[in-house]
C-alpha cells in the first residue's frame, strides 16, 4: 500500500538525517489522518487512490504557493516549495506529457461528439476522470479549449 509506503520512508528519512523529506512526509502522514477522520475511515485506512488524491492536493499546494512566492519576489521560499513538490512527486504516477494528455482528449471528443466550445462540460468530466492522477487539470483544460476552437 502506498501509505505504508510513505510511513516506511518516513522511518528512513528520520534514520538518515533527512530533516526536508522528513518533514514533507510528516505532513503528507498528517494530511492522510486527517483525510481518513473526514471520511470516516479511521480503522480500514485510505485505497491507494484515496491517497493519491491527497499527494495531488498537496502538490497542487506547492504548485500555487511557488506562482505565489514567485511573483512576490521570494526566489528562495519557491525553491523550497519546488523541493517539496519534487519529494512528493515520486509517490504520484508518472505524468503524461502533452502529446498523451491531447490523444486522450481527442478520443474522448470523437467519442462524445462534442463540436462547440459551449459543451466543454462534456469533455472535461470524462478527460479528468480517465487522467486522474496523470495531468495537471489546468493542461487538460487548455488542451480541451484548444481542440474545441
Amino acid at each position: 500500500m502506498l501509505k505504508q509506503k510513505i510511513f516506511e520512508d518516513l522511518k528512513a528519512a528520520m534514520k538518515a538525517g533527512e530533516t526536508e523529506k522528513r518533514d514533507v512526509l510528516r505532513m503528507l502522514d498528517a494530511m492522510i489522518k486527517n483525510t481518513e477522520i473526514d471520511k470516516k475511515k479511521r480503522e480500514e485506512g485510505l485505497s491507494d487512490a484515496e491517497v493519491m488524491e491527497v499527494i495531488g492536493k498537496a502538490v497542487k499546494q506547492r504548485k500555487d504557493a511557488v506562482a505565489q512566492y514567485e511573483s512576490g519576489g521570494r526566489p528562495e521560499l519557491a525553491e523550497k516549495e519546488l523541493k517539496e513538490m519534487e519529494i512528493l512527486m515520486a509517490y504520484m504516477p508518472q505524468q503524461l506529457g502533452e502529446d498523451a494528455v491531447r490523444a486522450v482528449v481527442q478520443e474522448i471528443i470523437t467519442q462524445s461528439g462534442v463540436t462547440s466550445k459551449t459543451e466543454i462540460g462534456k469533455v472535461m468530466g470524462p478527460a479528468m476522470a480517465k487522467l486522474k492522477g496523470q495531468a495537471d487539470g489546468n493542461l487538460v483544460k487548455k488542451i480541451v479549449e484548444e481542440s474545441l476552437q
